[in-house]
């Protein structure tokens, strides 16, 4: 890495919105071949940052230059001529196209300038995966690749453009553990050519092993730039958050009383008629959290829908404190005692339209006292959610906001108050701290134990074997739709390992 080569300088940037300062005399640079971590909590100003730099959102205040030169970035392709790309994280991709059409979309090539010619479109899109270590097949459709896949095509969207500045928006979100150190292959692949990355996260481990530098932003200000080598885990969050963070879950010993969620012999297809839970059984007792660990697509997305009423039973029974649930709607399920923490929050635990007073009353608008005789009370879900958001620290706005302008922290504890405000028996919790910044993670996990020493019985869910053995009281390893091992909290990742991929099928839980 050239470290005297500036490829970029973000120089006092402000950036206001009504009622808040997203940026605020913030100052940032990357340097040629590096990757500079930014890192802040949920709502600190670092995809504001980033859009400021993409050409999204004009800056109120500040100057950009790129390789010396100032430069004023007043829409995307502004930025992409530029050379500046971004991958979002949620990802910009036509799911009916190949990866070829993908990635040359708007700047084709063309014979005799009117037909797309796909084969060149392919030759080069091969051209550029194999120069920088992008396994991806030009021809596949976008449907049928993995995520980790898609996110490489995203990539390549932005190399083929030419970009040297890559904005990498949380890239780590949505992939498996394995998915994410075959992206930071990709990473090194790219700055040992050159390139130079902006790496926005709030998995700090993850920052410490990519990153030649982080810079940390917190409620929109510039508190820090630093090596990574030499800082740690305790000292990134501390400066995250302004004050000592529990990186690990302080808990006392779980005391189980009698089950309250019984799975026997579950069996359940997902939308292409494929079985994906074969014939699955556990309990979950009140006082105790039960975790299912696994690699993503092993039927666990499957079996949560069924659980929670979304998706129809093959075969197999559900109970909830003893009562037969499993052909149950959604509206029975919850009435029956279940609380759901979706693995999507946006597309299941939340309607982004609504304010968050309307998200929390989902549940139970018809009911007293939100409602009487078919009449709303809006003043009533009003002051409701204003105890709420006080008891669950949801930042970002008021009864009245609209849920889809809250950062991704704030929309989980939005989803996190409704469902454990109802007092339910059970709560299954699936993928709870997905894509949350490790503030808001020790206030999630705080909560699931402090509801588990209630008497809950919580399901967890969880990709991140590190939540997993933080958290459960029992593991149970899910592979190929089978419980094939149960494990005490005290075994290591490695054994965890081994059962996730098929090891442990020896070792099936009763």
């Amino acid at each position: 890495m050239t470290e005297h080569v500036q490829v970029l300088e973000m120089r006092h940037i402000t950036k206001r919105f009504p009622g808040v300062v997203a940026n605020d005399d913030v100052s940032f640079d990357l340097r040629e071949g590096e990757v500079h971590a930014l890192l802040g909590e949920n709502g600190a100003g670092k995809s504001t940052l980033m859009n400021i730099l993409y050409g999204l959102y004009h800056a109120d205040e500040g100057e950009i230059l790129i390789k010396g030169r100032p430069v004023r970035l007043g829409s995307p392709s502004a930025s992409i001529d530029a050379g500046v790309g971004m991958v979002h994280q949620h990802f910009m991709l036509i799911p009916v196209m190949t990866v070829a059409e993908n990635i040359v979309l708007a700047v084709e090539p063309t014979r005799g300038g009117i037909v797309l010619d796909i084969h060149e479109a392919e030759r080069r899109v091969r051209e550029i995966s194999d120069r920088y270590g992008l396994a991806v097949d030009p021809g596949a459709t976008i449907a049928d690749i993995t995520v980790g896949q898609q996110q490489r095509v995203e990539i390549l969207k932005a190399l083929y453009r030419e970009a040297d500045i890559l904005v990498l928006d949380e890239p780590t979100a949505v992939l498996t553990p394995q998915e994410a150190q075959e992206l930071f292959e990709v990473v090194r692949s790219l700055t040992a050519r050159g390139k130079s990355v902006i790496f926005i996260s709030h998995k700090l481990n993850e920052s410490l092993e990519i990153a030649d530098r982080i810079t940390v932003l917190r409620r929109g200000k510039l508190i820090e730039t630093l090596p990574a080598e030499g800082a740690t885990e305790a000292s990134l969050a501390r400066l995250m958050v302004g004050r000592e963070v529990l990186l690990h879950v302080e808990k006392t010993a779980a005391k189980p009383g009698a089950p309250r969620l019984e799975v026997e012999a579950l069996r359940v297809r997902d939308d292409r008629g494929i079985e994906k839970v074969r014939g699955v059984t556990y309990d979950v007792r009140g006082g105790e959290i039960v975790a299912i660990a696994g690699i993503d697509g092993n039927g666990q997305t499957e079996m949560i829908d069924a659980l929670a009423g979304l998706r129809s039973v093959d075969s197999g029974t559900v109970r909830i404190d003893g009562d037969d649930v499993t052909r149950d709607s959604v509206h029975q399920h919850l009435q029956s005692g279940q609380g759901h923490i979706p693995e999507d929050r946006q597309r299941r635990g939340l309607v982004l339209e609504y304010s968050i007073a309307e998200n929390i009353a989902l549940h139970d608008y018809r009911s007293p006292p939100a409602s009487r005789y078919g009449w709303l009370f809006p003043r009533r879900l009003i002051e409701r959610a204003r105890k709420l958001i006080t008891s669950f620290d949801i930042r970002g706005g008021g009864p009245t906001t609209k849920a889809g302008s809250l950062s991704g922290g704030n929309q989980q504890k939005v989803v996190l108050a409704r469902e454990i405000e109802r007092d339910p028996k059970v709560l299954i919790a699936a993928q709870p701290t997905r894509g949350l910044d490790v503030g808001a993670i020790e206030f999630v996990h705080r909560r699931l134990i402090e509801e588990r020493d209630e008497g809950r019985a919580i399901l967890l869910v969880s990709l991140e074997l590190e939540e997993v053995l933080s958290l459960a009281d029992r593991i149970l390893v899910m592979y190929e739709g089978e419980i094939v091992a149960e494990f005490p909290p005290t075994a290591s990742e490695e054994e965890l390992g081994i059962a996730m991929t098929g090891g442990g099928r020896s070792e099936v839980a009763a």
